[in-house]
C-alpha cells in the first residue's frame, strides 16, 4: 500500500508503528477527541516522522481533508466506528476517499456477545448484560458514557453494501474479552486453547457473536464516481 488512513487514530501507537516500519507509505489519521489528537500530533513529532499526519475530525469530514480517492487502505481498530450516528453515510464517506480496488479493514464492536451477556448475567448485573441491545450503548468505561451504537454483522453488510466482502471473522467467542481480567486471569493456562477454539468456531455461524468482528472490504475496480 502507498497510503492508509486510520479512523479513529487515539494516542496515535498504530500511526507510529506503521509509519517507522513503512517509511515509504503516506500515512493518516484522524480522531474527533481534542486530547488525543494533540497527544498523537506531538509523538508524530517528537519521532519526526514526515510521512505520518493527523488531524482531528470525524468520518463525515474525511473528504473535506483529504480529497477524493486519497488512500489505497482505510483501517479501523477497536470499533471506532461504533461511535458514528449513521453507519451508512460513514460508509458512503469511506468510499469516497478510497480509491477503486482499495480496502477497507474494519473492527466493530458486536451487539451480540453471547458471552459477555452470560458472564454478566451470572454476576447478576442485568443493566450491563443487555446494554448492547438499547438504541445508545454507552462504551466501556463505567465512568464517562460515550454515545455509541452497537451492530450486527447483517447491518454492517448492509451498511458497507457497496463494498465486495472479502473477509470475516470473530474474536473473543470463547476467550474472554480484554476486559474481563481475572477471567482472563483464572483461564491463563486455557488461553492457547480458547484461542483456537474460537478460530474453528469462526467456520460456523457462531463466528458472529463475539466481542469483535472484523471486516475485510474491497472497492470495486470499476467504481464509477
Amino acid at each position: 500500500y502507498r497510503s492508509m488512513l486510520e479512523i479513529g487514530c487515539g494516542t496515535g501507537l498504530d500511526l507510529l508503528h506503521f509509519g517507522e516500519t513503512h517509511p515509504g507509505v503516506r500515512i493518516a489519521g484522524i480522531d474527533i477527541s481534542v486530547g488525543m489528537h494533540q497527544i498523537a500530533k506531538d509523538r508524530i513529532q517528537r519521532e519526526k516522522l514526515t510521512n505520518v499526519k493527523v488531524e482531528k475530525a470525524g468520518v463525515d469530514e474525511v473528504e473535506a481533508l483529504f480529497g477524493r480517492n486519497q488512500f489505497d487502505m482505510v483501517y479501523v481498530f477497536f470499533g471506532a466506528l461504533n461511535t458514528v450516528k449513521n453507519l451508512r453515510a460513514a460508509a458512503n464517506a469511506l468510499d469516497r476517499v478510497v480509491v477503486p480496488g482499495g480496502v477497507l479493514v474494519l473492527s466493530f464492536v458486536n451487539r451480540h456477545y453471547i458471552a459477555g451477556m452470560l458472564i454478566e448475567l451470572i454476576k447478576l448485573r442485568f443493566r450491563s448484560a443487555f446494554s448492547r441491545l438499547k438504541p445508545e450503548w454507552g462504551g466501556y468505561s463505567p465512568a464517562r458514557h460515550l454515545p455509541s451504537r452497537c451492530y450486527t454483522p447483517a447491518e454492517i453488510n448492509k451498511a458497507f453494501h457497496a463494498f465486495e466482502l472479502k473477509k470475516r471473522k470473530g474474536y473473543s467467542i470463547l476467550h474472554p474479552a480484554w476486559y474481563y481480567h481475572r477471567l482472563n486471569h483464572l483461564t491463563r493456562r486455557f488461553s492457547r486453547y480458547l484461542w483456537k477454539a474460537d478460530m474453528a468456531l469462526n467456520k460456523t455461524p457462531v463466528w458472529q457473536f463475539g466481542e469483535y468482528a472484523l471486516f475485510v472490504f474491497q472497492k470495486p475496480d470499476d467504481f464509477r464516481q
